[in-house]
Formats: structure tokens, sequence, C-alpha cells
């Protein structure tokens, strides 16, 4: 583990620069929040590139992690890592150039320059996904790193990408508000900018689409760490093999309850305010979690050869 991230500094470079300008912009993004009394739709307006620039930091961290995995160098992950650059610089690009303007960046498409910078992320996301699936396949076929590993990468990877597809209903002309020039939000049922969590800025009056998009795209960092803890921790106890089954059970709950919070937020809930449906919706993922749990142990002691080294 030590030499992980030299590794990935020689497998995939720009990554780790993209890692290291994004943790500089995040300080330099936090001190504006901090300093700009300006505020656009409800929030500090040095929020969202605050936020973003966070986000990215750790995207590119895990994703030079998982291609140093590889056991040799490949050419198209290295490919769809530099694609994963470029598109990210071209976000950040917009982001901040929007808020230097005193302006939106997403949804807005009132007037003909928003409306192509609007465009032009749009693009630049779909490019994205697209590398992001190609380092999924990458280190799944190439068999990157230990067993265990592997499996956590490939869940947290694919309910990472499950994760980018949630957030699609943002941008739906049935989701935009009456506001003209604007083609999408976060909020169901209330409009953007209102009363929200410190920081997340989460609705707590309405839905929020970008809880279900937030919590998807960190499996790709649970996932591993959850890996590791098993390996820390129980990897006396739990052989590979359990350890995999409990990793694919871990990715299965985390997928569904993407899906759970994003369904919560397409029908006008506030994430602490679910009704009767979606309480009793996650009590039975909790409970399903559970008993697969159980299961996996279970089938641990009734194996004899376990049972004799116990």
């Amino acid at each position: 583990m030590t030499d992980l991230m030299p590794r990935a500094a020689r497998r995939h470079r720009p990554l780790v620069l993209l890692t290291a300008a994004m943790a500089v912009l995040a300080v330099v993004t936090a001190v504006g929040t901090l300093a700009d009394p300006r505020v656009l739709t409800g929030a500090p307006i040095w929020l969202k590139p605050f936020k973003f620039s966070v986000s990215f930091v750790l995207y590119g961290a895990t994703l030079a992690w998982m291609l140093a995995q590889l056991p040799r160098r490949s050419r198209v992950g290295e490919w769809a890592g530099s694609v994963v650059v470029a598109t990210a610089l071209v976000e950040m690009v917009v982001i901040v150039g929007q808020v230097l303007r005193g302006t939106t960046s997403h949804y807005n498409e009132t007037s003909p320059l928003n409306a192509a910078l609007w465009q032009v992320m749009g693009a630049a996301v779909m490019a994205l996904f697209v590398a992001h699936v190609v380092v999924a396949v990458t280190l799944l076929v190439r068999r990157a790193g230990d067993r265990v590993t592997r499996w956590a990468m490939g869940f947290g990877l694919g309910v990472s990408a499950l994760g980018m597809l949630v957030a699609v209903p943002m941008t739906q002309p049935g989701q935009a508000p009456a506001d003209a020039g604007v083609t999408g939000a976060h909020s169901v049922g209330v409009p953007d900018g209102g009363p929200g969590l410190p920081i997340l800025g989460w609705s707590t009056t309405g839905g929020d689409l970008r809880i279900g998009h937030f919590v998807g795209l960190h499996a790709m960092q649970a996932l591993p760490i959850l890996a590791f803890l098993l390996r820390r921790y129980l990897g006396g106890w739990l052989d590979e093999r359990d350890r995999v089954r409990l990793l694919a059970v871990a990715g299965t709950g985390y997928g569904v309850l993407t899906l759970l919070l994003t369904w919560q937020a397409l029908r006008g809930q506030p994430l602490l305010r679910p009704d009767l449906t979606t309480l009793a919706a996650l009590a039975a993922l909790v409970a399903a979690t559970a008993l697969a749990v159980t299961a996996v142990v279970a089938s641990r002691r009734r194996r004899p050869e376990l049972a004799l080294a116990a």
C-alpha cells in the first residue's frame, strides 16, 4: 500500500496533477465562500465550485489509486483516465467562469453564451461517464489487485456510474421550473435555493435529486474502504470468498439505497422527513442486507475446515 500513490503518479500523472490542482482550488474557493458576500440561488456564490473541487479531489485520487492496482500499464485505462482529466477541467473552467460572471452554470440558458456553456458541460459529463465505464471494464478485464479489491473496485465504480445516471432527471424538461431560460433543477416540489442542509444545501422542504447522486458517486470510495477494513480486522476470521460475498451484499445494498434515495426525492420528500412508504422500503432494505450478511457468516460456520481452524 505504501508505494501505491507513487506508482499512481508513474501510471497516470495527469490524474495525480488534477487531484493536486483541485485541492488548491478547494482552498481558494473555501476562502471565496467566506470572503465574498454574494449569494446565488440561496447559497454563497463560491460554494458550488468548492463542492465540485472537493469532489474531483476524491474522484481523481481514487481513480489514480485504482489504475495503480493494474499488474501492468494499460493504454486503454490511461486514455480513459486522461479523458476524465480533460472533462473535469472543462467542468471546472465553466463553473468557476460563471461564478466570476456572477451567474449560474447549471441549467442556465438565459443567453446564447450561457446556453452554449451549459451544453459544453453536458457533453463533458457524458464523455466522463463513458471514460468512467471504460476504466471499470479495464480494471475487471485486466484483473487489477487481489480478488477482494477487484470486487470492491468493480462494485464501487458500478454504483458510482449509477450515481451519475440518477442525476439525469435533474436535466429533464419536466423538472425545469417556470423561470424562462432555466432547463432543470435539483429540487422536486420546491424551487431551487430554498432552505437546505448546511454546506450540502440539500432541500429540507422538498425532494432533492442531489442526494442519490452524491451517495452513489461515493461508492467508489466506500466499498474499497470496506474491503480494507474486512481484510484488516476480519481477515483472520473470514476467508477471501467470504469477504467477496460480503462486498457483493454491501455493493448491492448500496446500489439499492442510491435508487431508494432518488425515488424519495422524485416524490418530493425531504431526506429527513420520509413518509411511511419510504421508511418501509428502507426497513426492507436493511432487513434484507442483514439477512444476507447473516447467511454469509452462517455458511462460514458450517464449513468444517473453518470450524476446525477456529
